[in-house]
């Protein structure tokens, strides 16, 4: 738990609040990411959120428990390599007030406590400073760039490659 959010799991009874939330930020996160906006994919996300590959945490805040963000942890290796890519997404309403960056916060502390990685990857589009931002402020460094990496909505995107270690997120 934070200053001013806190993480749960999402579970079918977050479907309602979740799909009002995407619905009223479908401008604000196009071109960037495409969230589930369905009861159907809903129920699929909450499938890959139960494998033991991927975590989902919604970003809630404090005050009222309003769902102000997503933050999921995919691809989840373990082994030699423990490491995962992160995605994240806030809400409209809540964007720009720094829920985000509180809830990264936490979840890199569990990522790198509880789960025991030592890298989280996040790949982002040039022109979306305010991810860029967010990434940036929680420490990670830009590796590099990936042409053409990623297909959102329907196009291949390219993608700056931003990354965090665990020695680097203690320090």
């Amino acid at each position: 738990m934070g200053r001013r959010v806190f993480l749960r799991a999402p579970t079918v009874r977050h479907r309602d609040e979740f799909l009002a939330l995407i619905e009223a930020s479908r401008g604000a996160l196009r071109p960037w990411v495409e969230p589930p906006a369905s009861r159907a994919a809903f129920s699929a996300y909450l499938e890959r959120a139960r494998r033991p590959t991927e975590r989902a945490f919604l970003v809630c805040r404090l005050e009222d428990r309003a769902i102000a963000g997503v933050i999921n942890v995919s691809q989840i290796f373990h082994g030699n390599f423990r490491s995962a890519y992160l995605g994240y997404y806030a809400g409209a309403p809540f964007m720009g007030q720094g829920y985000m960056s509180e809830g990264l916060r936490l979840v890199l502390r569990h990522a790198f406590g509880a789960l025991g990685l030592h890298r989280l990857e996040a790949n982002i589009q040039p022109k979306n400073r305010a991810s860029i931002r967010l990434v940036r402020g929680a420490g990670f460094r830009r590796e590099g760039f990936s042409p053409r990496y990623l297909k959102v909505f329907g196009q291949w995107r390219d993608h700056e490659r931003w990354a965090i270690t665990a020695e680097a997120f203690w320090r």
